[in-house]
């Protein structure tokens, strides 16, 4: 039998690309899994953890944080070697797939081992392929388009984003409910049922995609010259403050649930796990996306035009103000003058409103202000922001720590110290975005389907 003509390049057409729906649905489905695995992470390694005899050996606060930071910093590291694996070796149609193979195995060792040795080994395959398929599977979503039909690709990016929101949202609300009443295995396990899922549906759209060849030997002569350096710093330095930015939301399943571990969990008629909160940053976001999109940045724009680096300053200076709300009700706690978990809710409508300003907008300006050839690399090198933000964090946490327990940044103080980070990187952030010259790139259309 004949070869199965794919596509190589985007169709000639005002329409939206007929491997979007794919990629939507198996964004939702693996985002589920990361997320309901991340929302008990830190839960899981103070309260669950047990070593190799079968006796609970669960970690203190201080170090569950850094280990919970610096597994996200590893995770978004991995995203330049899925780059390069499928810019100029395998292509992002088998990158993908086979990592996240990977990926489903890194669960497997969650559910079946809680011990030590099975955080560390599932942990380490998760980054691998969750690290290895990201800067992939954004990328491909631009691939899918074209110059007649660049005027979706806003809308597919935001389709995009709101799937992951959308499995997310359900995981957090799920998973912690799973692990309080039933156990680790169980809880480790359906997220990697979910990414099983994820992988079948991205197979069933193959035939669907734009498969854009990979670039074999011509992948460094076209990155890593002049040009491609020259890229690689004329972005690079965008993304430098988009890292503080990460530093603080990715606090949001860390600090931000052991702030709420320390509240009244009674809220509008439910009693609340720590980790379940988080779940308010999810569906605010899907309320948040056409709220700004229709409303709140037009409105704006009356006053101060907009453009992707104003939103992303615009987005660093919000979230430098939730957490000093975040700052003032850990003062409150403190205190003995705040009982109850709806207080964090202003803190997360302020955090979730930077990110729809800062992660959306950063993660369309990756793709098209990237050269044709450079996609998953400059996707990558976004994705190695969001590494060095919790990178930033972990080494935060690390260093406040005195010899004898005690810490250095106590109570509302370590708010502050980052909500200071973030207002100095948005004020710096407007010089920078001020030189900056936009180039958009876009891939070139094709009329036929070309043959595998």
């Amino acid at each position: 039998m004949a070869d199965t003509p794919l596509l190589t390049a985007p169709l000639k057409t005002d329409k939206m690309p007929p491997g979007i729906p794919y990629i939507i649905g198996n964004e939702a489905a693996e985002r589920f899994s990361f997320y309901g695995m991340r929302a008990i992470l830190v839960v899981f390694m103070t309260q669950y953890l047990r070593d190799k005899s079968g006796m609970l050996s669960p970690m203190n606060e201080a170090e569950a944080s850094t280990w919970y930071h610096l597994f996200l910093a590893s995770n978004y590291f991995f995203p330049i070697f899925g780059a390069i694996l499928a810019d100029a070796f395998f292509g992002k149609y088998r990158t993908i797939f086979w990592l996240s193979l990977v990926y489903c195995v890194g669960h497997l060792a969650l559910a079946v081992d809680d011990t030590r040795l099975g955080l560390g080994i599932g942990l380490s395959l998760i980054a691998l392929g969750a690290g290895g398929i990201k800067p992939c599977v954004s990328a491909n979503v631009g691939d899918q388009f074209g110059a007649t039909n660049q005027h979706l690709l806003s809308r597919a990016f935001g389709w995009f984003y709101f799937s992951i929101n959308f499995g997310s949202f359900f995981s957090i609300l799920l998973i912690p409910w799973v692990l309080e009443n039933h156990s680790p295995n169980l809880a480790f396990g359906i997220p990697g049922i979910l990414m099983l899922v994820a992988t079948i549906v991205f197979r069933a759209g193959r035939k669907k995609f734009v498969h854009v060849p990979p670039a074999g030997k011509a992948f460094i002569r076209e990155n890593f010259n002049r040009a491609g350096w020259a890229a690689i710093g004329r972005i690079g330095i965008i993304f430098v403050f988009v890292a503080v930015f990460w530093s603080l939301w990715d606090q949001s399943g860390g600090r931000w649930v052991l702030q709420a571990s320390k509240m009244d969990l009674h809220f509008a008629g439910i009693t609340w796990l720590p980790s379940q909160i988080q779940a308010v940053n999810a569906i605010m976001i899907l309320i948040f996306i056409p709220l700004f999109q229709y409303l709140i940045y037009p409105a704006i724009n009356v006053v101060f035009p907009l453009n992707p680096l104003r939103k992303i300053g615009l987005g660093i200076f919000v979230s430098g103000v939730a957490f000093l709300v975040s700052a003032w009700i850990e003062s409150q706690i403190v205190a003995g003058l705040i009982p109850n978990i709806g207080w964090q809710l202003p803190a997360y409508a302020l955090l979730t409103a930077s990110e729809v300003m800062v992660s959306i907008t950063a993660l369309e300006f990756a793709y098209t202000q990237a050269p044709k050839h450079m996609k998953s690399v400059i996707m990558s090198l976004y994705l190695l922001s969001i590494s060095a933000g919790n990178l930033i964090t972990a080494l935060v946490n690390y260093f406040i720590q005195n010899p004898d327990g005690t810490v250095k940044l106590t109570g509302a103080d370590y708010y502050l110290f980052f909500t200071a980070l973030a207002i100095l990187a948005s004020v710096a952030f407007a010089f920078v975005a001020r030189k900056y010259k936009e180039q958009t790139h876009l891939q070139d259309e094709a009329s036929e389907p070309a043959s595998a």
